[in-house]
């Protein structure tokens, strides 16, 4: 009898075996922890690194202190890898298929109320790890700034109303896991795991005086406006920018009618401080090209790289380069093998920053057969590296005199800073550094169609080619001659912007149909969260406060 028995828990045991194997498409990891055992399906939160042979059921964290300079970890435990779960949404895909169409789905929960939900990115964790891990960790917030893409999907919930819903007081935070799938339509799978926590955020206490509306002082170039604005918002916006709801903001200023209506100052900045506003010092380069072209010391934008270098004498020469023209590389639709917004790509700019010559890493870049000039926007900064290296080329004395005799002086600008090339050429691709008045200076100098105190620095058809629909970006959103374009809909108002953009949430706004400019300076490079706060300054707060 107990031999019947023993062959009868043998053969079930085979069953199991040959139906584990069945759902195992690719070979994974096995299970071996008893806490992974454990806790299969869910999300585990946690403070340290603790590695998985001394985790404990009572590493689990049930309550979490939101602050600055902290940590947040989170630990997956699955029965199955990611792949293994891809192939049950798709059975007849290979596992190169699966690896390269699917990775995790996230979806944040506060109080009961979807936040969030983001299908990460297929390059997020390894073809290895899709393959094998029935286990993993990711960092959500790190003091030391660890890398990893867990990182910026917490700073996305964030940006995209988990901030708002964890407002001061006492909030649960859940977290689900599914598989998604996309070959010719994304495909979800159940929840694989999930988690909750309590999270605490502090109240934050700061100077009431912070909050005011900050007064405006006399100055000789500016005239201060009597218009209203609506106080009540722009003390709501700063107590946020105050509290930290808007990190690192350190200016906005507005200009109505030519006259200073809002001047406020944050972290430490003032009138006199000079802003490192990133790739907002691009907008510099077309002006300077348009005044080199109105002072005739360059025929037009549509002279050819041809007319001013020996291509022949570069890297990866062909007939093609000949006809790139100097408004391809204004409106980012040159045919050149470079992109900024692909990290793969040979031409982009951090490639470029370590060589010892931009111009000559820029022009030895081959022809990206794909692209047709003029035709596809794809954003380059070193095309205005070559364009800051042509008008130093072309203009009296160099591009750092003509711009200060012809741009700076005219308009009273006389404290400024320059990054330069390792030519000695002042740096056309960014930051330039200016105060936030002198920023409006220039915004307003395309607001007056080119004039300034009577004089005409630019001319009409300058900035009316800049302040155009060159390039489609998509479908609500434009490029000029080094200048953005988009509509801010609100309370069904349309508000046309054309602007200047920087790394990290630094804006020059000209408003199209407003009496309007709107300077934003920020020191929040490299983040998530740098351009999305701007967004929502602009959309929530800006412009219902002085479109009054």
């Amino acid at each position: 009898m107990k031999s019947k028995i023993t062959t009868i828990a043998l053969s079930l045991l085979t069953c199991l075996n040959v139906s584990a194997q069945k759902n195992e498409f690719v070979k994974q990891d096995s299970i071996i922890y008893p806490i992974h055992k454990l806790n299969i399906g869910k999300v585990s939160f946690m403070r340290q690194t603790i590695a998985i042979e001394n985790f404990k059921q009572t590493d689990f964290l049930q309550t979490f202190e939101l602050k600055e300079k902290t940590d947040l970890n989170i630990r997956v435990f699955l029965d199955q890898s990611l792949t293994n779960y891809l192939h049950l949404l798709s059975p007849n895909a290979t596992a190169e298929e699966l690896t390269k169409n699917g990775n995790y789905q996230f979806t944040f929960y506060v109080d009961n109320k979807k936040i969030y939900v983001e299908n990460l990115n297929i390059g997020a964790g390894s073809t290895e790890s899709k393959n094998q891990q029935t286990i993993f960790r990711v960092p959500l917030i790190s003091s030391t700034n660890e890398d990893s893409w867990g990182k910026f999907l917490w700073y996305r919930f964030f940006g995209n109303g988990g901030q708002d819903a964890l407002s001061e007081g006492e909030h649960i935070l859940q977290i689900e896991i599914r598989p998604y799938l996309k070959l010719t339509e994304v495909l979800t799978g159940n929840v694989i795991a999930e988690g909750k926590l309590k999270i605490i955020v502090p109240e934050i206490k700061i100077n009431k005086q912070l909050v005011k509306v900050q007064l405006v002082k006399p100055t000789k170039d500016w005239q201060i406006s009597s218009e209203k604005i609506d106080t009540l918002k722009i003390e709501e916006l700063n107590r946020k920018i105050a509290k930290q709801t808007y990190k690192n903001v350190t200016s906005i200023v507005a200009i109505k009618n030519g006259k200073i209506l809002l001047e406020e100052y944050f972290n430490g900045a003032n009138r006199k401080t000079l802003h490192d506003t990133r790739s907002v010092g691009k907008s510099f380069a077309s002006t300077l090209l348009g005044i080199a072209i109105k002072e005739k010391y360059i025929k037009s934008e549509n002279k050819t790289l041809k007319d001013f270098y020996n291509l022949e004498s570069f890297k990866n020469y062909s007939a093609s380069k000949d006809s790139i023209t100097l408004k391809s590389l204004l409106t980012m639709s040159s045919t050149f093998e470079g992109s900024d917004m692909n990290s793969e790509s040979i031409g982009h700019e951090e490639n470029m920053y370590p060589t010892n010559n931009w111009v000559d890493f820029t022009l030895n870049l081959p022809i990206d057969k794909t692209k047709q000039l003029n035709k596809q926007w794809d954003y380059f900064t070193a095309g205005c590296i070559v364009l800051g290296d042509i008008i130093d080329k072309s203009v009296p004395n160099g591009l750092e005199k003509y711009a200060d005799k012809n741009l700076f002086r005219p308009l009273n600008i006389t404290k400024y800073k320059w990054q330069f090339t390792p030519q000695k050429v002042a740096n056309t691709a960014g930051s330039l550094q200016l105060s936030s008045l002198d920023y409006a200076k220039y915004g307003q100098l395309y607001k007056n169609q080119g004039t300034w105190n009577g004089k005409q620095i630019l001319s009409k058809e300058w900035i009316a080619k800049s302040l155009s629909h060159q390039m489609t970006i998509s479908e609500d959103e434009f490029y000029g001659y080094l200048f953005w374009n988009k509509t801010y809909k609100i309370n069904g108002f349309d508000y046309e912007v054309y602007y200047s953009s920087g790394n990290g949430g630094n804006r020059i706004f000209i408003f199209k149909d407003q009496p309007i400019v709107i300077v934003i300076t920020s020191t929040a490079y490299n983040t998530p969260y740098g351009e999305q706060q701007i967004e929502k300054i602009m959309q929530e707060y800006l412009i219902e406060a002085i479109t009054k």
